[in-house]
């Protein structure tokens, strides 16, 4: 499957930094909250845990006996023996899915400290790779990361603006990305077109899914 393909038909923005990937073999999330699809989860990834992040009641929609959720110790929640620890710098591989967490943090605010040790993530599904940021703002941990998909913040107050997202996307050069935190709580839907036409890469403007 050619990547814009794949980024088109197998990653479901499910609305402010929610996704959904539809691997071949195991159906990963990556911050559900505000579910409207309850298609169970192979694998759940939480990058920190503020509650538009860390949401347990979403969570329990989509677990089923066999998920593995995997985030900061601070996001370890109610969740049990499913959950699994990871910092910066650290991977896990659960089944053909392989996850790396990566550093993400504010430089110019205090919402997202580096030392709480919150993480993004590249998840390798199907043979690519895909990067969430997670809330963080331009770091240069950025620079040389090897993604196929970059999946930034654009919304500002609390991560990155617009042009900021123009600057990482520069940055880190993924084959395609696409912006998301917008449309909810901060940054407007139509921040995704400002984004698209200021960058000189590759952009996939997604809609939110409403429901399956």
């Amino acid at each position: 499957m050619k990547l814009e393909d794949f980024v088109k038909e197998k990653i479901k923005w499910l609305g402010h930094a929610s996704f959904r990937i539809d691997g071949s073999k195991s159906t990963v999330y990556i911050d559900p909250w505000k579910l409207k699809t309850k298609k169970a989860a192979d694998l759940i990834c939480i990058t920190h845990s503020h509650f538009d992040h860390l949401s347990p009641e979403d969570v329990a929609l989509i677990k089923k006996e066999s998920t593995t959720i995997i985030g900061p110790p601070d996001c370890e929640a109610n969740f049990g023996e499913a959950f699994k620890k990871i910092a910066p710098g650290q991977t896990i591989t659960v089944n053909d899915v392989v996850i790396e967490a990566v550093p993400s943090y504010n430089t110019n605010k205090d919402f997202h400290p580096k030392g709480n040790n919150w993480v993004g993530f590249i998840v390798t599904v199907d043979g690519f790779r895909i990067y969430h940021s997670g809330d963080t703002d331009l770091i240069p941990e950025m620079t040389g990361l090897k993604a196929d998909v970059a999946l930034l913040p654009i919304g500002g107050t609390y991560t990155m603006t617009v042009n900021e997202a123009v600057q990482a996307a520069r940055s880190i050069n993924a084959g395609i990305t696409v912006p998301m935190h917008c449309g909810d709580i901060v940054g407007d839907l139509k921040d995704r077109q400002t984004f698209k036409a200021a960058s000189g890469n590759t952009v996939i403007v997604l809609d939110p899914i409403k429901g399956e």
